[in-house]
């Protein structure tokens, strides 16, 4: 921690002017959960001090106690020489304004799936009551079955992911949500060892960044687990074994969404006769897909 700013740094707005000035210089790669510095210093302060996320503007000029700004400086330093991810630092991630805990075990929630969750997935769902069974396959922190649960008020949601280790901490993501007889943790290699059911929506956010990308990752994201991002030479790997299974475990006039990120390129090139309907967010273009059953038996 720089003692000098210790001393010399008494307010909110001085904490986060001396934050932005280190994030900035130091050129921090964000994208978990912020996308510039000051609202990365914002959030994390506004985290030390206990405050909503949303009033700061009362605060600014507020003189902040040593103990207070001790705790702040620390954590910006590890942010700074770490290059940790902020929500590794609070133990906490945001997702349509609801809160997930989590740590190093899962990757930091931020698919842009989410959002169209919060919508129930509507048009294409066309009564979220009438939902029975969804599944949310390589579910980590289990985010998005989460919100699934929310969206679909009947619905039995399985989450399921291969690493016992994201599996604990969505286990304790859905007991904080009060889901834990809706919501259920699998450890499964996608269906492999889930029983059969026939599911009116799967959700999938799997590893889909291919070799090539990996290998240039910024710092902040190699403290993500690498089980969880790597998709393979062309990032498909893990989606081809999908669209093989899934049908199986899709009822008659179920949908699967499925997120790819910034692998439009491969992901048409891996499978040229499919036509899926391309689902945009506010964040993103050409990243999320829907394709029905009779697509993929096809």
């Amino acid at each position: 921690m720089n003692a000098t700013a210790l001393q010399e740094l008494h307010t909110v707005r001085d904490l986060l002017r001396y934050a932005v000035s280190r994030f900035n210089a130091a050129q921090l790669c964000f994208g978990h959960g912020s996308d510039n510095a000051w609202d990365e210093a914002v959030y994390l302060l506004l985290h030390v001090l206990h405050l909503p996320l949303d009033t700061l503007d009362p605060f600014l000029d507020a003189r902040l106690l040593t103990e207070e700004k001790k705790r702040y400086l620390d954590m910006v330093e590890r942010r700074l020489t770490e290059r940790i991810p902020a929500a590794y630092l609070t133990g906490e991630a945001w997702l349509q304004g609801q809160r997930f805990v989590v740590d190093s075990r899962v990757i930091v929630p931020r698919s842009p799936i989410s959002e169209l969750l919060v919508d129930a997935l509507h048009p294409w769902v066309a009564d979220p009551e009438d939902v029975d069974y969804v599944l949310d396959l390589c579910t980590g922190s289990g985010c998005l079955a989460i919100l699934a649960a929310l969206a679909f008020p009947n619905a039995q949601v399985d989450a399921v992911d291969l690493s016992e280790h994201a599996l604990e901490v969505a286990n304790v993501n859905i007991e904080q949500f009060g889901l834990d007889g809706r919501v259920t943790a699998h450890q499964s290699d996608l269906f492999e060892q889930l029983p059969h059911c026939e599911y009116q929506v799967i959700i999938c956010n799997p590893p889909y960044v291919n070799n090539s990308s990996m290998e240039s990752l910024p710092p902040e994201y190699r403290h993500e687990p690498t089980l969880a991002l790597a998709g393979g030479d062309d990032g498909m790997d893990i989606v081809r074994r999908l669209f093989k299974d899934a049908p199986r475990f899709m009822s008659q006039n179920g949908i699967l969404v499925l997120e790819i990120g910034h692998e439009y390129e491969n992901f048409v090139n891996a499978f040229p006769d499919l036509e899926p309907v391309w689902l945009n967010t506010t964040n993103a273009e050409d990243q999320i897909l829907l394709l029905t059953r009779e697509q993929l038996e096809s």
